[in-house]
């Protein structure tokens, strides 16, 4: 089948976090933005998922639902397909989104006072969900070199020692920076977390959108050591663009982890499904490869056009290519690394929604994330906005 990923839809009045004008004007202060910011894409979802979801709409009855075989079995043949990992039907709990996932995870084995370590800059939410439940976030700064981002071994290995320190949270693909962390480093960042008692939770949601020189490596699957002190994160959400249907999958091998993070969704009333959701798996799993085949390469074009426009039209801008996610890391340091500042150019004067890059913690200031999983045309018309107000 042959998608059109050049087709501008309209998503306004869809209640979109990303597009809505009454919520732009909540999140920037105005409504007149072009958004490139929340981490969804302006391209229409594969047409068995669409399909499905109708087939599903025609019953007409929409009671609670569970979840069954031909759900785990699209998920285990998803990973074993996609990324060589034999996942166990047992291993696969249901959860309605994995920021949900992460806080439950915080819940179930952190206790208020203890510290958990995150890699910023990195996605926000992590940081929320640390302090909202009474815990402190211990900082892993990532180190950039060479216009790549490198994790400091020498600092996690410290922050790891300290008895307080109970969790990490990965984010793999990183989540602004774009990183596609290697089975090497991998295996020393679970080395240091094994010998200190430090649980991983890995965030692989973006673990589907790859590009080309560069391969996830679920962190779980590298061994059952690193398997039974770990939790994984995955989802359909991302990769094929289903993020409001709510649905997602915590792979968790070891059955005592297991187990209590299961108490923990069922003392929030967390553990039912989405009838619709159910449906949208099963049909991308299944049906959604050559769809995605289509975006990925459109992505990693998106990748070349902005890395091109960016060297040709704005120099002074530097731009951290990805090697995977579909989200970019600006950097205008050499324009300002004043926050307010920069929050004023892009949104006052270029009038672009993108996420500021303080978002993100401690090495975020004077940079910006964009979320460039959209038409060509809109991505263009952002750049081009942004280049008349810096030259």
């Amino acid at each position: 089948m042959k998608y059109n990923l050049n087709e501008i839809i309209e998503r306004n009045n869809t209640y979109s976090v990303k597009w809505d004008t009454t919520f732009l004007k909540e999140q920037f202060g105005r409504s007149d933005l072009l958004p490139l910011w929340v981490a969804d894409m302006d391209f229409k979802c594969p047409q068995p998922v669409i399909d499905a979801i109708i087939n599903r709409a025609k019953h007409g009855i929409f009671g609670y639902a569970f979840i069954e075989d031909n759900f785990h079995n699209a998920v285990i043949n998803w990973n074993k397909r996609r990324h060589n990992w034999d996942v166990k039907k047992e291993w696969i709990v249901f959860t309605p989104g994995i920021v949900t996932a992460v806080n439950q995870c915080v819940q179930a084995f952190c206790k208020p006072g203890d510290k958990i370590i995150i890699q910023n800059p990195v996605y926000y939410p992590f940081g929320e969900a640390i302090l909202n439940n009474g815990c402190q976030i211990e900082h892993n700064q990532l180190i950039q070199k060479d216009d790549k981002y490198i994790i400091d071994f020498d600092d996690l290995k410290e922050k790891a020692k300290n008895p307080y320190v109970k969790m990490m949270i990965l984010c793999n693909p990183h989540n602004p920076v774009g990183r596609v962390w290697s089975r090497e480093e991998l295996i020393k960042l679970g080395e240091i977390c094994i010998e200190n008692d430090v649980i991983i939770i890995s965030d692989e949601i973006h673990r589907d959108l790859i590009y080309k020189g560069h391969k996830h490596i679920p962190f779980a699957s590298i061994s059952d050591e690193f398997a039974q002190n770990s939790i994984t994160c995955t989802a359909p959400s991302k990769t094929f663009n289903i993020a409001g249907l709510k649905t997602s999958n915590v792979i968790i091998p070891n059955e005592k982890i297991r187990n209590n993070y299961i108490h923990q969704l069922v003392r929030n009333s967390l553990e039912s499904a989405n009838t619709f959701g159910i449906e949208a798996i099963i049909a991308a799993y299944n049906y959604g490869e050559e769809w995605l085949e289509n975006v990925t390469q459109y992505l990693e074009d998106n990748v070349r056009f902005i890395d091109r426009f960016i060297k040709e039209k704005m120099p002074k801008v530097k731009f951290t290519k990805p090697e995977g996610t579909y989200l970019g890391w600006l950097d205008f340091r050499s324009i300002t690394e004043n926050t307010e500042l920069l929050d004023d150019i892009l949104i006052n004067k270029a009038k672009v929604g993108l996420d500021s890059g303080h978002w993100f913690g401690k090495g975020g200031e004077g940079f910006a994330r964009i979320n460039f999983a959209c038409p060509r045309e809109i991505l263009e018309d952002a750049l081009i906005r942004i280049q008349n107000v810096i030259g």
